[in-house]
């Protein structure tokens, strides 16, 4: 919620009275559902305390709802308060837990909700719990919600049974699918079909027996069944016979197309998906922004720019709106593809804009050196009323590390914990350290990354190693390395790699026994074997690639 949305707010709760009567009563729902952080709910929260509205179960089961999207555990502490929840209430903190950053959270309060006299589970308290089982890979916890199911007779309801196919898809257990598949089998729906085919996605011989069966049934007419079949061939390397199955379908709408085009794309077969945009304009079906994205994404990935710019050129003649959607991947492709000028182009012409597209261009400026124009941006978006979120920071710090804006990055780092309320992840500390590191602040990166909560990540400490490399700190590179040893108690390729280069810009050379000594050492105070002479520690090839005499599109 943007600043005016904020002030808005403010003056509603000053204008409701003390008791509201039906109209002033409705327009609460849409209040809760405008609000995009924890501190706005707890603002409309103390309201229905204060007005004795916490008592109407309505209102408190909408509460809940908003919540337990924003922030769980407030909505946790708000059910804590009530004295006879509901199951509709239990329900909203299970599926909030399903899709916060714990779902491990979500399987006590199933547990508990179970020994609670007078509440009997529904369809959605299993479906929610699966999911969270799902995402945590928790299959032991999935096989004991199953049999609950079973006695309960829940496992009848379709999706309770989507929710287990997808669980045990997930998790690799094909046969306990395949088992519960058949169960009933006239009542399995597309989604069935579709979470069956996920687990099938590795497996080419188990896909092409359920395409068979997909024939025999006459299920190969779904769009959405076809496009699980496409999906399943090209996770198999099978694309062309995803392509087979496409070229059987009479009447395609426009997502079978970008299914099939999205796959080409994935796979690499850049041509193959301009020929089939070519075969969508001769067959008269319009495209959208979908068609585009994904051979976009494919483009700016393997650096090419012309096949990307001729796919512009296609967006501009065909009249199709400049969205988020596509005039975002349209700027991350240029960007990534070093045509900065037509990224921002793009950029300044675009109809919306969402979070995305503010964070695509910031990376754009970041990734070609120009940071004070990110910081440009990131403060554009937020007057703008778009929120940034984790992947925005991180943007805007990883700007300020290539820049050298050390002043710049440590207050946007400040405000993203303390204004914004987003917890830093690994990737955000890695960014930090590399900008004190850069800065030649050494010393200030090894007490920062001292004081991380994270503390057996080595991506941040291979961070501060490489800043040694380039100032040629030997002290406190042998210490770092002495660290990363101990992680993982084995040595990396890397690690080793710097350390020597960091002696050589050092004018060390010599010290080179020396530190295959101090190795010997550390190894064997670690209990680590160290390498010998038939595993040598060796450095990775790199490689890259270069657009030839590519064609192009045309539209």
């Amino acid at each position: 919620m943007n600043l005016a949305n904020a002030t808005r707010l403010t003056q509603t709760l000053k204008i409701w009275p003390k008791s509201l009567n039906h109209r002033q009563y409705q327009t609460i729902i849409p209040v809760l559902r405008s609000c995009k952080r924890t501190s706005e709910i707890c603002q409309i929260h103390g309201y229905v305390i204060r007005t004795g509205l916490d008592h109407d179960p309505f209102i408190l089961s909408t509460l809940l709802v908003a919540s337990s999207l924003l922030d769980v555990e407030y909505a946790a502490s708000i059910i804590k308060q009530i004295q006879n929840p509901n199951l509709f209430m239990y329900n909203s903190i299970l599926r909030g837990y399903s899709i916060s950053d714990d779902p491990n959270q979500a399987f006590s309060v199933f547990n508990n909700l179970r020994a609670k006299d007078g509440i009997l589970l529904d369809q959605f308290s299993f479906v929610t719990t699966l999911k969270a089982c799902s995402r945590e890979f928790a299959i032991f916890n999935g096989q004991t919600i199953h049999g609950l199911a079973l006695r309960s007779g829940h496992v009848f309801f379709i999706n309770v049974k989507n929710a287990l196919l997808h669980l045990y898809s997930v998790c690799g257990r094909i046969f306990y699918a395949h088992t519960l598949f058949d169960e009933i089998p006239e009542a399995n729906d597309v989604v069935s079909w579709n979470s069956l085919m996920v687990g099938e996605a590795g497996d080419s011989l188990g896909g092409q027996s359920l395409h068979g069966h997909c024939l025999k049934v006459g299920f190969c007419f779904d769009s959405n069944l076809v496009s699980a079949l496409i999906d399943m061939y090209a996770k198999t390397g099978n694309v062309y016979s995803g392509r087979r199955v496409f070229d059987d379908v009479a009447v395609k709408d426009v997502v079978l197309w970008n299914c099939m085009i999205s796959k080409y794309a994935e796979n690499g077969l850049l041509e193959e998906s301009l020929a089939l945009l070519r075969l969508m304009k001769v067959k008269q079906v319009k495209p959208n922004s979908a068609t585009l994205v994904g051979l976009l994404s494919a483009c700016a990935a393997s650096g090419a720019t012309s096949l990307g710019e001729s796919i512009g050129s296609y967006v501009e003649e065909s009249g199709l709106p400049l969205d988020a959607v596509i005039g975002t991947a349209l700027v991350d492709m240029y960007a990534k593809c070093g045509v900065l000028d037509k990224a921002i182009d793009i950029f300044e012409r675009m109809e919306s804009k969402d979070v995305k597209s503010w964070t695509a261009m910031i990376a754009g400026y970041g990734v070609h050196g120009w940071a004070l124009d990110a910081i440009r941006v990131f403060y554009r978006m937020e007057e703008a009323g778009c929120r940034p979120n984790e992947v925005s920071f991180l943007a805007v710090l990883s700007a300020c590390s290539h820049g050298g804006l050390v002043v710049e990055g440590m207050k946007c780092f400040e405000r993203m914990v303390q204004e914004y309320g987003i917890m830093p992840k690994i990737e955000h500390y890695g960014s930090i350290i590399d900008l004190l590191g850069r800065a030649g602040l050494l010393e200030e990166a090894h007490n920062f990354i001292k004081r991380l909560p994270i503390k057996s990540d080595a991506t941040a400490w291979r961070a501060l190693l490489s800043a040694c490399r380039v100032y040629g700190n030997v002290e406190l590179g042998e210490c770092v390395k002495s660290v990363l040893v101990g992680f993982n108690n084995e040595q990396h390729p890397t690690d080793s790699i710097l350390l020597s280069s960091t002696y050589a810009i050092a004018g060390r050379l010599p010290d080179q026994t020396r530190m295959q000594v101090l190795e010997k050492d550390m190894f064997k105070r670690a209990g680590i074997r160290p390498a010998g002479k038939e595993d040598k520690i060796m450095k990775q090839a790199g490689y890259s690639t270069i657009e030839m005499d590519s064609e192009g599109f045309e539209p």
